[in-house]
């Protein structure tokens, strides 16, 4: 008899900041599709990093993280981006302005990953898919390039959970093909 394999997919971003609100947006759609036992799905936006080192610190480790949002890297506004977290944490003053960012409400993907990788809640198989935002003014729509990226975004997180990612770069350019192997499955009560 298989152990359950336990999988955290978090979305990370702001609400109602047009391309930035990808994250949380995505966790909803996510939560309507088929998946199996032991994945869970969640906004870890909500307080922050801090938050989520409580949250994780209070769990079993998990067997993989995936974490998702849109984080602007100067690459090409819409393309969805794949990569494994190397764990590198930059130097003390860095890691102290970060918290220091979260407690002031700054919501980050580079936050919780560094945050969190101070405490030491992360498992060592922790991906990360990013989109490249366009616009990040207030207002409740993605931009066109986004939202054009919405469905490929998600195959990407349900590749990013579900596939073996042996070979998957530490890069945050690593551009991720959208000709997946794993079938996007609507859930139950979409398919009625």
């Amino acid at each position: 008899m298989s152990e359950t394999k336990r999988i955290f997919i978090g979305g990370v971003g702001y609400t109602n900041l047009r391309d930035l609100s990808v994250g949380p947006a995505v966790v909803e759609e996510l939560k309507r599709l088929d998946w199996p036992a032991g994945v869970e799905i969640d906004d870890l936006s909500l307080g922050g990093p801090i938050a989520a080192v409580h949250r994780f610190r209070e769990a079993p480790l998990y067997e993989r993280v995936v974490l998702f949002g849109a984080v602007g890297r100067a690459r090409e506004v819409g393309q969805v981006y794949c990569y494994r977290w190397d764990g590198h944490l930059p130097d003390r003053d860095e890691i102290q302005m970060r918290v220091a960012e979260s407690v002031t409400g700054v919501i980050s993907l580079d936050n919780l990953l560094i945050v969190g990788g101070f405490f030491g809640i992360w498992p060592p198989d922790v991906v990360v898919v990013e989109i490249e935002p366009r616009d990040e003014d207030w207002g409740p729509e993605f931009s066109e390039p986004v939202r054009a990226a919405i469905t490929p975004l998600i195959q990407a997180v349900r590749r990013a959970t579900l596939a073996s990612l042996d070979d998957l770069s530490t890069s945050p350019d690593a551009a991720w093909e959208t000709d997946l192997s794993l079938p996007f499955r609507k859930g139950k009560a979409d398919r009625q």
